[in-house]
């Protein structure tokens, strides 16, 4: 049977329209653009309004240029880089003279608002380094890679120590975390993809083995399967540590996050995973996270707000837990909800939310190597 060219045209035009309209939903990020609405100022200023001090901290701003990259917005990128450079690097932020970032800015004692604490945080220099790595190579640009370099050789240089008995492992900060024998540590600031990622771009640094080291720390600090907010080091290993104990919450809770964004192709991500097992058997037996648990006891309290459940979606999609996973796709519907309808989330709610809503979505994943890859790049 014959058809003819007007009727042919005509189907031709609707499946495309159909194409257009399936790749604008695919494309388009709700999530994201009531984050951007709601938490980012015009100038780049991500405000986290549940403090008093309506603070502003590098993980936010690095947390956003992830969120703009994955979203393809770059104006947005670049609004929140130069907020960032403007006002927690005292404009200076360049590949020439680089300044990390202070860590905490918003209202001081006095009523002004400017840097409330000049260290800096290396989760977030480290999330900024490699947005601007990704940037560079998914936009095209090289002031972005050049920058990158510049800040990773700083993290190297100021938030990366030699521990005796283990070798390269991350500092918190430049200051503060070392006192006496002691070392601090952050086992939520070491997410194993922006690792892999690092040292594909910088194959001579510390990044491959920091990540077996991290390993290292998440296996010994979680006996029973829970990680902890902070660690320490100490006479050639990892114990308890001395200033926040053995609790595991709100810091801790990125762990598994990270975790359930790495690549399966990686060595490293299943033993991450394995380390990891008692928040799944937690949420198996109560149906919520746990607020907070004893990682040395494995007791558990309270019940975990809805950031958890955007930090566990990863977790639970990696372990094909699809309990776990319907769960956390049902509380994360909080984040597309009107103003008004129950209770409004708060800055910790949607970045966490946007990072296991925008995975679990396959808005964005991680490749073997750390590379992030972007649903925009073929769906958009």
């Amino acid at each position: 049977m014959r058809v003819s060219t007007a009727k042919f045209f005509a189907g031709a035009v609707i499946a495309a329209s159909a194409a257009s309209t399936q790749a604008a939903q695919q494309c388009d990020w709700p999530a994201y653009r009531i984050f951007v609405e709601r938490v980012v100022q015009a100038d780049g200023r991500v405000v986290d309004r549940s403090t008093d001090a309506q603070q502003t901290t590098s993980e936010g701003q690095s947390y956003a240029m992830f969120f703009a990259l994955v979203a393809n917005d770059r104006a947005s990128f670049d609004r929140l880089l130069g907020w960032t450079r403007t006002n927690l690097s005292a404009n200076q932020f360049d590949a020439n003279n680089l300044r990390l970032p202070a860590w905490q800015w918003g209202r001081r004692q006095d009523g002004s608002f400017g840097v409330m604490d000049p260290n800096s945080a290396s989760d977030s220099d480290l999330w900024i380094a490699y947005d601007l790595f990704q940037a560079g190579r998914l936009w095209k640009e090289p002031m972005y890679t050049k920058l990158a370099y510049a800040l990773a050789t700083q993290i190297v240089k100021q938030e990366i120590v030699d521990l005796p008995g283990l070798g390269p492992m991350l500092l918190p900060g430049p200051q503060g975390f070392r006192i006496g024998d002691v070392t601090r540590l952050n086992p939520s600031y070491l997410p194993l993809p922006l690792l892999r990622g690092l040292a594909h771009e910088m194959p001579d640094g510390p990044w491959t083995k920091l990540a077996q080291n991290a390993a290292k720390m998440i296996k010994v600090t979680s006996p029973h399967g829970y990680a902890p907010d902070w660690a320490a080091y100490r006479n050639g290993q990892f114990v308890v540590d001395p200033k926040n104990g053995d609790v595991g919450s709100y810091d801790a809770i990125r762990v598994y996050l990270w975790a359930g964004m790495a690549s399966a192709g990686d060595p490293l991500a299943r033993p991450w995973l394995d380390a990891l097992g008692g928040m799944r058997q937690s949420v198996a037996q109560t149906g919520f996270p746990p607020e907070n648990v004893s990682t040395i006891s494995g007791a558990a309290s309270g019940e975990g707000p809805l950031s958890y459940w955007g930090a566990l979606a990863p977790y639970f999609k990696a372990l094909n837990d699809e309990r776990g996973l319907g769960l956390a796709r049902t509380h994360l519907e909080a984040l597309v909800a009107p103003p008004g309808a129950g209770r409004e989330p708060v800055y910790y709610d949607r970045v966490l939310g946007l990072f296991g809503g925008g995975f679990i979505d396959g808005r964005y994943r991680f490749d073997e190597n750390g590379r992030l890859v972007t649903n925009w790049r073929s769906a958009c």
